[in-house]
């Protein structure tokens, strides 16, 4: 372990891990006006969308419309959740930059997530990933409950391990690493990434960490410590996951950065913005939010 990076780059998930458990349905023009906040916060990536069965998740169902329609910042990367070929056809459609493919560490939570075992998974994102590097994007992996797994408990390093070296053996740019839960704890995270980054460089690594128990940021530290520098959070700490009983939203993008910004981490990131931004959903959702720094700021 050594000094905290100077930098760290955040993933902004909010309009797609955050918004996809939500019962209220957000106005495509809500989406667009809220994704183009986002996109003049200094944030250089936004996850904007999934394009999954939009039956299975109806609060995405506009996910093309909205791709199609965002101002793009030229400085920001659009990437959206992909799940199969057809997918993929409808995301290149939207003009994404980038794919994020998903798949769990643990075959019961991939069942009911993806309706297929870990071994059937492996054919369909090898497809997504050759196809979405063939059109020149860049690709992320998640990979969910690599620390716990609601129906299997505790996860096996070297499960998360198999996997990660299956997908960077498709051609995937890099791999975001779940805590889809909110239980893992620092003295885990310390395991896993002891494991991971004997393989794989620090830049190939991305943590995303829900804040189910409040441990967010306390994981967030000590991956720090280990050298990571790239996160995924969501605004206000919206989400949670439709197959993972009682996770929260993920870290609060605020809350992140107000760790981060205390501590002289750069970001590039304009706190301001961000907490309007937050205050916009939080009205369009008709409900508080959960970041500390946000109810904290009194806006």
């Amino acid at each position: 372990m050594g000094k905290l990076p100077k930098f760290v780059q955040i993933k902004e998930v909010g309009p797609r891990d955050g918004l996809q458990n939500e019962k209220k349905w957000v106005s495509t023009e809500s989406k667009i006006a809220w994704i183009n906040m986002l996109s003049n916060t200094g944030i250089k990536e936004i996850e904007f969308s999934s394009f999954v069965n939009p039956k299975m998740i109806p609060a995405l169902s506009d996910a093309r419309e909205v791709g199609k329609q965002i101002s793009r910042n030229p400085n920001v990367v659009y990437s959206a959740l992909v799940p199969n070929q057809k997918g993929l056809e409808y995301a290149l459609e939207a003009g994404i930059d980038g794919a994020s493919v998903f798949m769990s560490a643990s075959e019961t939570h991939n069942q009911k997530n993806i309706n297929k075992t870990i071994q059937d998974t492996y054919p369909v994102l090898k497809q997504v990933i050759e196809e979405a590097k063939a059109e020149d994007k860049h690709v992320t992996a998640y990979i969910s409950t690599v620390f716990d797994c609601p129906y299997e408990g505790k996860m096996k390093p070297d499960a998360v391990i198999s996997i990660c070296e299956k997908l960077l053996e498709y051609g995937v740019d890099d791999l975001s690493l779940g805590d889809t839960i909110g239980s893992a704890v620092p003295s885990q995270v310390e395991t896993l990434l002891d494991d991971i980054l004997k393989k794989y460089p620090t830049e190939k690594v991305i943590l995303h960490f829900h804040d189910t128990r409040g441990m967010a940021i306390a994981n967030i530290m000590t991956a720090m410590n280990y050298g990571i520098y790239r996160f995924d959070s969501s605004i206000g700490g919206l989400g949670g996951c439709p197959y993972a009983p009682g996770a929260a939203g993920n870290v609060a993008t605020n809350d992140v950065l107000y760790l981060l910004h205390r501590m002289g981490v750069e970001t590039s990131i304009n706190e301001k913005r961000i907490q309007e931004a937050s205050l916009y959903i939080q009205n369009q959702l008709g409900k508080i939010l959960p970041s500390r720094s946000l109810l904290a700021s009194g806006l």
